[in-house]
């Protein structure tokens, strides 16, 4: 602190306290320090408390220091504050340990100013000190009070960013043990659960969201687990997503780009957040419609069809290996004659319009089609696996061809 006071425009010229004033407010320290203690605790009880506690030494000290380093700034402006500063913010951290808002102490500091501003008083009386005088002392004292709450202010935000950075890291950790599955022991959940606050629910829906997506963090819900920074970006939601929950998920993901995966009971929450990723990539790869907000319920068919695209190229194999030794051309036309077929079970007029050619034409296909497959069109399960290849594979836009 370079100045103690700023000029008051009062009619009166105001500066700097004159530095002998200093030589007058050293022997008032001690006496001033114990009666500024008897007030403060009065008012804060919780502060009698801690003075009588193990901490109480450095609690005096630090307020010896803070009225001390006043009076030494009086007396050079240029005196160092390094250890004013730092126990400034010891007492601020120590508030945020605690638990505490920054109001009591700020009340500390400020009754502590009125109660130096009455010795003041007091002792200008004996001095004779002008009101000029004693209003720059008013002013440079509370424009001290202010630098104090400051610098404990400070310490205080550290520990909250601290605290706060813990508590993520602990949630993000409960919300990897979560997906974990099974295997992870329950105690372990309980006891993240218990460090955080966090009620574990019955059941939780998983959310999806892009890499590129912008996640407002700040506007989920206290009870929402997310994990920005992983590559697969995600959120956890106590129970089903309603109206609110969509509301707020719009707030946490501005531009969209996610994907709600289905409320499942909490040990299946891998499964939830599988289908919501799966979700996203067929939106990707243009196999669905995109949205700002996809949702897997939307979607169960294509994602049962489309969920093991290896064995469904294996299944294709299988049901289809009647045409294999057809041409390519033919065989594209009698498979999407048959997925027509399987799909609508019309007359041939009707198929006929669908697939825009002569309803006589429909009737040779789907004779050739009766003598190529045989009983696997009539025998039901058989005629309900190549049903589901037919349209799981135009699902994913592939030519109906089986692989060889």
């Amino acid at each position: 602190m370079s100045r103690l006071i700023q000029p008051l425009d009062t009619g009166d010229p105001l500066g700097p306290l004159p530095q002998e004033f200093a030589a007058i407010m050293r022997p008032e320290l001690p006496s001033l320090i114990k009666e500024i203690g008897m007030e403060v605790t009065r008012a804060y009880p919780e502060y009698a408390r801690l003075l009588n506690g193990p901490n109480g030494a450095s609690i005096r000290m630090g307020v010896e220091q803070s009225l001390s380093s006043f009076v030494d700034l009086v007396a050079e402006p240029s005196s160092p504050t390094v250890l004013r500063d730092d126990m400034c913010r010891r007492f601020g951290r120590f508030e945020a340990y605690e638990g505490r808002t920054m109001d009591a102490l700020q009340g500390a500091y400020r009754l502590g100013a009125r109660v130096a501003l009455r010795r003041a008083k007091k002792v200008g009386r004996s001095y004779n000190f002008s009101p000029a005088l004693m209003l720059s002392f008013a002013d440079a004292l509370f424009a001290y009070v202010d630098e104090l709450e400051a610098l404990s202010r400070e310490g205080y935000l550290e520990v909250q960013a601290q605290s706060d950075q813990r508590s993520e890291a602990v949630r993000r950790r409960l919300l990897h043990l979560i997906l974990a599955g099974r295997p992870v022991p329950r105690s372990a959940i309980g006891e993240l659960c218990e460090q955080t606050g966090w009620t574990l629910p019955e059941h939780v829906t998983l959310v999806a969201v892009r890499a590129s997506a912008g996640l407002d963090r700040i506007s989920a819900d206290a009870d929402v687990l997310l994990d920005p920074s992983d590559p697969q970006p995600h959120l956890l939601i106590p129970g089903p997503v309603d109206d609110a929950r969509r509301q707020m998920l719009g707030r946490v993901l501005p531009s969209g780009g996610a994907a709600i995966g289905l409320t499942v009971p909490t040990a299946l929450a891998a499964d939830s957040i599988r289908w919501a990723r799966r979700v996203l990539e067929l939106a990707d790869t243009g196999i669905i419609d995109d949205a700002p907000l996809l949702r897997c319920e939307d979607h169960l068919t294509t994602l049962w069809l489309l969920s093991d695209p290896p064995l469904l190229d294996q299944l294709a194999m299988r049901e289809l290996a009647p045409v294999a030794a057809i041409s390519s051309t033919r065989r594209a036309r009698l498979i999407e004659t048959l997925r027509i077929w399987l799909d609508t079970r019309g007359t041939a007029a009707q198929m006929g319009e669908l697939l825009d050619v002569h309803p006589q034409t429909v009737r040779y296909r789907m004779r050739s089609l009766e003598a190529i497959f045989g009983d696997q069109l009539t025998e039901p399960e058989s005629r309900f696996a190549t049903e589901a290849v037919l349209r799981a594979m135009n699902l994913r836009g592939k030519s109906p061809q089986p692989l060889t």
